[in-house]
């Protein structure tokens, strides 16, 4: 059976408290309180097993310290390694708060403001958390008792698990927060409601509590049962079960991109014709999409089918799907050439198009040199930029068609992308997103907001979302799970230490990295 390749995100969340404050790891002397507002950095918390005990957890800061309570019920945050005074249980709550019990101490956590401890005999109001979620809301969603992948299937719409590797843009799910509670909304903008249907409105019955179980996550609907797969399609919807066990239980991995691409010929890049990659088609199917695995290390990208081969570099220089492990010769450089790409091989040779349509790293330059270059293992070549130029006729650019993201969710090193409430530019440093829509424009794209307006770069370099036209930008996947976007004017999008998003960036770096 194909798999994914992807291991299980890791569970980062915020915790709040009874007065709606975030649990907070101080950077200074390593003091937690409870008095932010809003989750960001020092807010979240990465959680970690314990490999012997299933049901022992760590709650491991942003600084990578650990929270631990003494006898005496004192809290701290400064343990470099899971120590005994480090061990939790989670007390799961009917409504979906948790209760820290301290493991050797049997007490449990709780307090507002500077005012935390670990020493309540019985759990109240002080020591319940509501869980929130900060990993990237964007993912796919595999059943541990199936283990198959959940995705839009029919017309008339519903949630089947049954996919033995998340394919294509159904495969992808968004996870919504609202009030403390999680929505499962489709590639086409539905919520799952608890009877298994799908519906353009937000209501009650597509509300639920996420709840934790051994590491993996239950989602328990407004009348107590949960989520899970039914019957021999696995409609996902709430069944019988007042308790969570195997069949509802899901692990969130995630969704890397997939794309198509179109050669110099006009024709998609495609397995259809067998193991020789070759740009011979005129529809895009799913042997005709690749998933793109962007090494963190190297920054080398790997290209999988949906049969689970990858591409590799065969003799003399051809590309086939035949590589069942990765390797060196699976591993591609991309170069981003505005609104074109071009991919050099492991041979240092890159990628062409034969007149039959084969692929062949065989070629020494890409052509006539565009306006600007980046490719994902050199720094960026500043060349007389010409707005998003349209390349055609060389036989080693491509267009590159992101197709699992319709709906586009922007996370930077300070936080979310988001409307401004009294303008029309954009903020990139909330807590909480805004969810955008995609569009696909000849290598570019079209970035649209609230009341169907457009993204646009203004005079002085600010990125406004009331545009009455479209314009483009051009994405670049630069590291695992992250992006570079350009404006027209051949800068970066960043997020400025206000936190406003402007299109200045001369360079990738940690402001101009967005997760997607």
């Amino acid at each position: 059976m194909p798999t994914n390749g992807n291991k299980a995100l890791k569970l980062q969340f915020g915790l709040i408290n009874f007065e709606n404050r975030y649990l907070t790891a101080e950077t200074f002397g390593f003091k937690v309180n409870a008095s932010a507002p809003s989750l960001k950095k020092k807010q979240i918390w990465t959680l970690e097993q314990d490999g012997k005990d299933g049901q022992v957890v760590y709650l491991r800061s942003h600084l990578g310290r650990y929270l631990a309570s003494d006898k005496d019920g004192k809290v701290s945050c400064e343990a470099e390694t899971q120590e005994s005074d480090c061990k939790f249980l989670i007390v799961a709550q009917s409504d979906g708060r948790w209760a820290l019990q301290s493991e050797p101490h049997l007490r449990f956590f709780g307090g507002s403001k500077d005012y935390l401890s670990c020493f309540a005999q019985t759990i109240g109001e002080a020591e319940l958390w509501a869980m929130h979620l900060a990993l990237h809301p964007q993912a796919n969603l595999l059943s541990v008792a199936r283990k198959r992948y959940a995705h839009l299937s029919s017309p008339e719409g519903e949630i089947a698990v049954d996919s033995n590797i998340p394919w294509g843009v159904d495969a992808l799910l968004t996870l919504v927060y609202v009030d403390g509670k999680y929505c499962l909304k489709t590639s086409d903008s539905r919520f799952l409601s608890n009877d298994g249907k799908l519906s353009f409105e937000n209501g009650r019955g597509t509300g639920y509590t996420l709840e934790l179980k051994s590491g993996k996550l239950a989602f328990k609907d407004c009348e107590g049962k949960y989520l899970s797969p039914m019957g021999p399609t696995g409609t996902l919807r709430s069944g019988r079960c007042s308790k969570p066990g195997k069949d509802e239980l899901f692990d969130l991995e995630e969704s890397h991109p997939q794309v198509v691409f179109q050669a110099a010929n006009n024709r998609f890049v495609s397995i259809r014709q067998g193991v020789s990659i070759s740009a011979n088609q005129e529809d895009e199917t799913d042997m005709e999409t690749f998933q793109m695995e962007i090494d963190r290390d190297s920054k080398k990208c790997k290209f999988r089918t949906n049969e689970g081969n990858y591409w590799t570099l065969v003799a003399h220089g051809g590309i086939q799907s035949t590589a069942r492990e990765a390797g060196a010769n699976t591993m591609f450089d991309i170069v981003w050439l505005g609104r074109r790409v071009a991919l050099r091989a492991n041979n240092g040779k890159y990628v062409c198009t034969k007149k039959n349509g084969q692929l062949a790293a065989v070629s020494d330059s890409v052509g006539t040199q565009p306006q600007y270059g980046r490719s994902m293992d050199s720094s960026f070549i500043p060349l007389f930029y010409s707005e998003l130029h349209c390349f055609t006729g060389e036989d080693e650019q491509m267009v590159l068609k992101l197709i699992n993201r319709p709906i586009l969710i922007l996370r930077g090193e300070n936080g979310y992308v988001c409307h401004h409430k009294n303008s029309n530019t954009l903020d990139a440093n909330r807590s909480v997103y805004d969810i955008f829509s995609l569009q696909f424009s000849d290598g570019a794209y079209h970035i649209k907001g609230a009341g169907g307006r457009f993204w646009y770069v203004s005079n002085n370099g600010l990125v406004c979302s009331d545009g009455d036209t479209p314009e483009a930008f051009c994405f670049e996947f630069l590291e695992h799970g992250k992006i570079g976007i350009r404006g027209k004017n051949g800068m970066y999008l960043r997020g400025d230490q206000g936190g406003t998003l402007k299109c200045d960036g001369g360079n990738a770096d940690s402001s101009s990295l967005w997760e997607y």
